[in-house]
């Protein structure tokens, strides 16, 4: 499934942070997630796609990269990981699962990785709760309702790199992809 074109758009201004010199921390792109997730106006001006997720792109604090996305039911992410960049993420409508991996993998150099026992992390995420996390953070998020579309809001620092695509079969976890922003934006 082709997944639609971001529309360029800016955050109104209660969602935004203000832009400051030094690199955003992890706990300033969680408060920027949880305020525009806040945001009502904003939140109900995503067009959702029974079909597939959609997103928007907002200004984030001190040059993040931020979106707002939905989800129809039903559909996830698959594995992956935001390289070298630090992140948050928030549920602003319906619910989110995200399983996550808490085991440090190398950066590179690999393609087949067997895992530990152990290294499974679920957290179910309801409006308006949802995580920071660091670099190489390797996770998939869903939407498992039947009938109801999720939205959430997400910040990455640096701006994304590049996302690294995985598959999982029991406690193997196999490199599939390497995306750039080019193939996103």
């Amino acid at each position: 499934m082709s997944l639609p074109s971001p529309s360029p758009a800016s955050a109104p201004a209660s969602a935004a942070a203000p832009a400051s010199a030094a690199a955003p921390t992890q706990a300033e792109l969680l408060g920027f997630v949880r305020r525009a997730a806040a945001d009502a106006e904003l939140i109900a001006s995503l067009p959702l796609d029974p079909e597939g997720r959609t997103w928007v792109r907002l200004a984030g604090p001190g040059g993040s990269e931020a979106w707002l996305i939905g989800w129809p039911p039903g559909t996830g992410t698959g594995w992956h990981d935001h390289a070298d960049s630090v992140g948050a993420f928030v549920t602003a409508a319906g619910e989110l699962r995200e399983n996550a991996l808490a085991a440090r993998l190398p950066t590179d150099g690999w393609k087949t990785l067997e895992l530990n026992d152990g290294v499974d992390r679920e957290r179910r995420l309801t409006v308006g709760k949802g995580r920071a996390f660091g670099r190489h953070h390797v996770h998939e998020v869903l939407n498992e309702s039947a009938d109801r579309h999720a939205v959430s809001v997400h910040a990455y620092y640096p701006p994304l790199p590049q996302i690294r695509r995985y598959s999982r079969s029991g406690q193997t976890l196999r490199l599939e992809q390497v995306e750039r922003p080019q193939d996103w934006q």
